[in-house]
């Protein structure tokens, strides 16, 4: 069933946009990717989540005020309305191929985590079962999506919480434990063991594990009083996802000597191994589990909205704006199904490294995006029509400070050996991109030349 004038819905509540956020940043880059965080950087992967954290604040500080200054604009809106239809065409599908991809591999490591339990399941099965369950989630009014996200990042949160108390227990010598407690040594190469050099090399890692935040400015259009809620969302959020990155790896390296911890599995499961607490291993496949299925959640629905406010724009078929009698996206949630169905195979049927390569795009992409935000805001700021309630503290300078350490990071991302392919990779997708965007642009401009209808 369809309506004669699609529309999204406003369902969504402000502690359903904190969860949302929070599912999309906490996730398998916390749980998983943090042990090749720890290898380059040793103990001082602290310190990179912090400089992760502050740049992440002032984007999402640059977003909450440009969705104030701009109301009923989402990211999307806010970068077309700053750079015009072609950069906002670029980024708007750079940003669909991203959460595609994250969604995709995030179904496959769930079933992966199945696998665990029902080991002679095929894990293509499994991916599928899980597929249809987020599939089938994101088909409901979107005020029960959020609810659900709610209840599952809810449980990841709770999950790190847990963690947080356990291991500072063990740490202080509060709950027995074979192990104690203690702080980098020297001989382990103390806090900085590959210098200040690693430290900066792990932020491509963090600044990956932190991509997700934005999705608050992709349901700012779903989101009741946006304009009063958002910067009080952004600010608690910020703090809270720093909070659960921070403390984490401070308990880790503190419980494990760094150079110890192992990147071919969680080094959550590898901290509860080493204390010895029974029937770890399950319950860390639970949390991770849940993770991976949250995060495949937020996917579905930010591609599906990505698709309805590009085609809003222009920027995509108008047949992707057309939506069910309650707000879903029924021709996006098409398309994410198709490409999600064929990403699992895919995923499947390749090799590791291959896929590995592919993950490399969303670090890529998020990276863009960030710098976009931050963009806009410095494009944006002397039009604003009124001066909105909540500003950026220390504009320009903390905007552009913080553009131009997106921009240093993505480039030692490009520079790196170790994601050569996935380089070439992002670069060529980004460059076919920029060559089919002179296209669009110009049927764009057709179709608003005098005497034609868009």
């Amino acid at each position: 069933m369809e309506q004669s004038r699609p529309q999204l819905q406003k369902g969504l509540l402000p502690r359903h946009v904190q969860l949302i956020a929070l599912g999309g940043m906490i996730g398998t880059g916390i749980f998983k990717g943090s042990a090749e965080a720890i290898h380059i950087a040793g103990p001082s992967v602290v310190l990179t989540y912090l400089i992760g954290g502050v740049l992440l604040f002032w984007i999402m500080a640059a977003l909450a005020e440009m969705a104030i200054a701009y109301p009923g604009s989402n990211v999307q809106h806010l970068i077309r309305r700053a750079f015009g239809f072609r950069l906002s065409w670029i980024v708007g599908w750079l940003y669909w191929i991203n959460w595609t991809l994250v969604t995709v591999v995030e179904l496959l490591a769930a079933g992966s985590f199945l696998n665990y339990w029902v080991p002679s399941t095929p894990l293509w099965l499994l991916a599928l079962l899980c597929a249809c369950l987020i599939m089938g989630l994101n088909l409901f009014p979107v005020k029960y999506y959020g609810e659900a996200e709610f209840w599952l990042a809810g449980l990841k949160v709770a999950a790190l919480v847990v963690f947080i108390v356990l291991g500072a227990g063990v740490w202080a010598g509060v709950i027995p434990s074979g192990i104690s407690g203690s702080f980098p040594s020297a001989s382990d190469g103390g806090w900085f063991p590959h210098r200040f050099a690693g430290t900066l090399s792990a932020l491509l890692i963090v600044m990956f594990s932190y991509g997700g935040a934005e999705l608050i400015g992709v349901a700012v259009t779903e989101m009741k009083d946006a304009e009063q809620v958002l910067p009080r969302v952004i600010r608690t959020t910020i703090w809270r996802v720093v909070g659960f990155y921070l403390l984490p790896m401070a308990i880790i390296c503190g419980i494990m000597p760094w150079n110890t911890v192992s990147e071919t599995n969680s080094p959550f499961v590898q901290v509860l191994e080493a204390i010895g607490l029974p029937g770890a291993a399950h319950v860390m496949n639970a949390v991770l589990l849940i993770a991976v299925l949250s995060a495949a959640n937020t996917g579905v629905y930010a591609t599906s909205r990505l698709l309805y406010t590009m085609a809003e724009q222009g920027e995509a078929s108008r047949r992707l704006q057309r939506t069910t009698k309650h707000g879903v996206p029924l021709y996006g949630m098409g398309m994410v199904a198709i490409c999600i169905a064929a990403g699992v195979i895919g995923a499947y049927l390749a090799p590791g490294r291959i896929i590995e390569e592919l993950m490399t795009i969303p670090g890529f992409t998020v990276l863009i995006v960030w710098m976009m935000i931050g963009a806009a805001q410095l494009k944006l700021r002397p039009h604003y029509k009124t001066k909105p309630f909540f500003r950026t503290k220390g504009f320009p300078y903390t905007t552009m400070a913080a553009v131009g350490a997106l921009g240093a990071i993505w480039l030692g991302f490009l520079l790196q050996r170790e994601h050569r392919i996935g380089s070439l990779l992002c670069v060529a997708v980004l460059v076919l991109l920029f060559i089919y965007s002179t296209v669009k642009e110009k049927q764009h401009q057709a179709t608003k030349a005098p005497g034609r209808t868009a």
